[in-house]
This record gives structure tokens, sequence and C-alpha cells, in this order.
């Protein structure tokens, strides 16, 4: 028989999590940072005295080497508390891309970086994306170039997370770089190599902070690298290996948004039902009509559908990581269909509790709005766009002979 039920461990860190968050991430809380547009420094220090940043590093490296299990307890918890998923965006992203980099990195960058994120005292985060698109990483135009003991970046990196936060509390990227030619047209993915750029080394250049629509207390923006020279210990694995690097970051980032959106998803239907038994019509509570209970029933059983498949899938990556049990791709399908399938469910159960509010919901006043500002995020392609997730499901169950661009 299957075993479901989360380790006494698991639990106690989840009633833990959850405890720290009703102290100091209430809905008033969340709703001060978002309208300040800003996380407060007690926030960021508090998620590193309780052990969640950067959790997925080993003990030995600063973390608490935590399984991916365990992460998405986390990330789910975090999203239940602050649904306009701003504390969550730190969290994941660090949690995401600080495993990537410690996995990869060099002993004098896990001290330059990883040591301090864990404490709160840096920020590491991804930065891929460029102007000419998000989701073709292997199209990217920043290069690097090697000479002597040093590479030379230049490129340009936007709509990244943080880049206020790393610049206040120091810390950096990694960045995808192409170093040298690909191979073909169909090798695009060839010959990129990963880096970690400190945000205040020579040569970059912070631009100005985009002005999102939601998940508005983590800042957005970019940064021009302009003949930024690195010490060839900032090589983040193997040169030319940079796009199976980010690949595996992609990973760990999109199954933890999942959790999170499932977290969110909660706590919009917890506030509707207890709106819905309050809420009179006609002289009864409106959660008895049927359009209502339906639609509450439909919701709830879709919500438990995906959470089983969240954790399951972490389940699936923590035997790859420490049983190789199954294949990196075969886990990848599966990452993919909770990217794919709860971000937008989540942006659903919100407006229809939205819709359940009337006029109230419509409102600022109403803490809802948050939450459909921050998951519209994940909706438009954060960590990947949702068609790029049909794309490696179905390549994946076809084959890859079916790719569409090769």
């Amino acid at each position: 028989m299957v075993d479901f039920a989360f380790t006494e461990e698991q639990q106690l860190f989840r009633n833990a999590v959850r405890e720290w968050c009703a102290k100091n991430l209430s809905l008033e809380k969340v709703r001060e940072m978002d309208t300040k547009a800003e996380m407060p420094r007690e926030i960021i220090k508090g998620l590193a005295d309780l052990g969640l940043l950067v959790m997925t590093a080993p003990e030995e490296h600063g973390g608490t080497g935590a399984d991916w299990i365990t992460a998405c307890i986390a990330a789910e918890e975090l999203g239940y508390a602050d649904i306009s998923i701003a504390v969550p965006v730190f969290f994941l992203v660090e949690s995401s891309w600080g495993f990537v980099v410690d996995r990869y990195c060099t002993e004098q960058v896990r001290d330059m970086v990883i040591r301090k994120a864990v404490k709160g005292d840096a920020f590491i985060g991804i930065a891929t994306t460029e102007a000419g698109g998000g989701s073709d990483v292997a199209a990217f135009k920043t290069t690097a170039k090697k000479e002597g003991n040093e590479w030379v970046l230049n490129g340009e990196k936007t709509y990244i997370s943080g880049t206020d936060e790393a610049q206040k509390m120091g810390g950096g990227y990694f960045v995808l770089a192409r170093t040298s030619p690909p191979p073909s047209p169909k090798a695009m993915h060839k010959g990129m190599t990963g880096f970690y750029v400190p945000i205040n080394a020579p040569g970059v250049e912070p631009m100005k902070r985009f002005e999102d629509m939601g998940r508005m207390a983590i800042s957005t923006g970019g940064f021009l690298m302009k003949n930024v020279r690195l010490p060839d210990y900032h090589v983040i694995g193997e040169p030319e290996n940079g796009f199976y690097v980010t690949m595996e970051g992609f990973d760990g980032a999109r199954i933890l948004i999942g959790a999170v959106c499932v977290g969110a998803a909660q706590r919009a239907l917890e506030l509707g039902m207890e709106y819905i038994k309050e809420r009179k019509a006609f002289g009864q509570p409106i959660g008895k009509f049927e359009g209502i209970q339906f639609e509450l029933a439909d919701m709830w059983s879709d919500l438990e559908a995906y959470r089983s498949l969240i954790y399951r899938t972490a389940w699936m990556m923590d035997k790859r990581y420490k049983e190789n049990r199954f294949s990196a791709l075969e886990v990848t399908k599966y990452i993919s269909a909770c990217k794919l399938k709860i971000p937008r469910f989540a942006m659903q159960v919100f407006e229809n509790v939205m819709l359940w509010f009337g006029a109230y919901g419509y409102t600022k006043e109403c803490p809802l709005e948050m939450g459909v500002r921050g998951i519209m995020s994940y909706c438009i392609g954060a960590e990947g766009a949702v068609n790029v997730q049909r794309i490696i499901i179905g390549r994946e169950l076809l084959g890859k002979e079916y790719i569409p661009y090769k």
C-alpha cells in the first residue's frame, strides 16, 4: 500500500511555518507590504531564522538539507499566508535557484553568496529572461568570452525578480550566456554556460524597477552587463552545459510555484466559505444555493487532486536525487503538469470566490484582489509559459521527433 501521510517531522515543520506566518504574515501585514511595495527586513530575517532560505542546500553548506516534499510544505504555507505571493516568490527563487547554484558552484561562490543567503544576508536569484523572450532559453543573446583566467560577459537581462533586494542585501544571479556558437540550428541549446554574476560587479548596470500589477512587495527589474569580468570560478557547472543546469533550476521553481498556488487557492476557498455562510440573500445564507455550493464542491475536489499531484511529484524528485529512481525527463513531465494546470486553477478559484463576494470583492478592502494580481504572473509565464509546459509534456508522451520547433 502507498502511504500518503506526512512524517511526524514534516507535520511539525508545517505547524512551525504556519505559526510563524500567523504571527508575521497576517492579511493586514500582507496588505501593508503590497501597498508600500516593500518587504521588511525583519520578514526576510524571520524566514532565515526559520530555516526557509535556500533550505534545499545541504547542512554543510549552511542550509537545512530539506527534501522537496518539505520545501513544498513551506511553499504551500507561505502561499496560504501571503496570497499576494510576494514572500513566496522570494522564498521559491532562493530555494530553487539557490539549490542549483549550490549544487554546481565552486566553494568560492558558495562562500560569496550561498552561506550568506541562507542567513538572509544576501540574495540569490535567476536572470535568464531577455528583452527578446523568456521561454526560448536557447535563443538568448548574452555572451561570455574567455580571456585568460577570466570570462567577459555582455548582454541584458530583464523581468528579473528581486533586483532591488539584491542591491540592498548584496548577492547576485545565476546568468546563462552563450560561450560558443551552436553546432546547428536544431541544437541551439548547446554552447551555453551558467555563471554567478554579483549584482555589484563592475560593468553590471541595474535598470529601473518595473511597475508590476501584482506581488508588489518584491521588485522586478533588469540589468545590463557591459564587459563584466568574472574569474573562472564563477562558472556554474561545466562550461557549455549551462542549458541543462538552467532546466534543473526551472524544475525546482515550477514545483514550488504549484505548491504556492495550492496554498493560496486553499486560503481563497476558506475566505469564501466563511463569507457564504454569513451573507444572506432571500432570507437564507447564500451557501445554501446550489449555484454556489456546487461550484465550491468542484473547486475543493480539484484542489485536493492538484495537492496530491504536487506532493507525488515532489516525492518523485526526492527519489530521483536520493535514489536515482526516476529519470530527469520523467520527473520534468510531471513538474510541467503542475506548472501548466495549478496556477490557472488558482486564478479561477480567486475569480469565482470574488464573484461570491459581489461588490465587496471588487474593492481593496477585500484581500482577494492581491491574489488575482499576484498569481497572474504565474499564468502569464513566470518560470515558463503554459504552452511551453504543453510542449514538454507532449515531447515526453510522443517522443523527441514530435517537438514542433525541430
